[in-house]
C-alpha cells in the first residue's frame, strides 16, 4: 500500500532504528501522527539535544554531556582498577548492580576481523596511554560480551598488556555465551564480577 510521502519518509526513518521493521515502523509512523504537537515537538528536540549535547568523556570514552564524566571525575573511585566493556550501555548495566566502585574504559565496538574492523579502530590507544599515565592502575577487568569479536577483542587486549605487568581478569562466565552485558540482570552481573578470572 502506498503512503503519502510525508508517511513514507517517517516510515523509512523509523525502520533505520535497529530492531525496528517495516512493520513497527509503520505502527510508530502513525502513532506519532496522532500525538499532539506539543509532544511531537518535545520529542523532536529531545532528539536534536541528545545528538548535540553528548560527547565522549576524554579518559573513559564513555557517553557523556559533561567532560571528564562524572565516573572520572568522582575522587572516591577505586582508582586502581578499570572495567573494560563495549559501549555505554555497557557502564550503566554495570553501574545499576552498585557493587563496581572503580572506573571505566569504553571501547566503542569491538575488534571484529570479519568486518575489517581492527585494534585501531576502537577506542584502545587512550586506554594503552591511560594506563601508561596512570601508574597506580594495577587491574583491568575485561567485560566485553561472550561472542566471537568480544573473545576476540579480550585475548587482544590480555596480550598487549600483559607484558606491561598490569593483572588482566576477565568476567566470569556467569555471563551466557553470546549474551549482552546491557540485558544481564544484576545478579548475574555481580555474580561474574565477583567470580572474574586472570587471563
Amino acid at each position: 500500500m502506498l503512503y503519502p510521502k510525508p508517511i513514507a519518509k517517517l516510515i523509512d526513518s523509523f525502520s533505520k532504528l535497529p530492531g525496528i521493521g517495516t512493520k513497527t515502523a509503520t505502527r510508530l509512523a502513525f502513532y506519532t501522527l496522532g500525538m499532539t504537537d506539543e509532544d511531537v515537538n518535545d520529542f523532536a528536540k529531545n532528539l536534536l539535544a541528545a545528538k548535540r549535547e553528548l560527547t565522549y568523556c576524554s579518559i573513559c570514552g564513555r557517553l557523556t554531556d559533561e567532560d571528564p564524566c562524572d565516573i572520572c571525575s568522582d575522587p572516591n573511585r577505586d582508582q586502581t582498577t578499570v572495567l573494560i566493556v563495549e559501549d555505554s550501555q555497557d557502564v550503566s548495566a554495570m553501574e545499576k548492580i552498585q557493587e563496581y566502585r572503580g572506573l571505566y574504559h569504553v571501547l566503542q565496538g569491538l575488534i571484529s576481523p570479519m568486518n575489517g574492523i581492527g585494534p585501531d579502530d576502537i577506542n584502545l590507544k587512550s586506554l594503552i596511554e591511560r594506563l601508561q599515565k596512570h601508574t597506580e592502575i594495577s587491574e583491568v577487568i575485561i567485560a566485553t560480551n561472550a561472542t566471537a569479536d568480544g573473545e576476540a577483542t579480550s585475548m587482544y587486549i590480555s596480550r598487549v598488556l600483559k607484558p606491561a605487568g598490569i593483572k588482566v581478569t576477565r568476567l566470569a562466565r556467569g555471563l551466557a555465551v553470546g549474551s549482552d552485558i546491557e540485558y544481564a540482570d544484576e545478579v548475574t552481573l555481580l555474580s561474574a564480577i565477583e567470580n572474574r578470572t586472570e587471563l
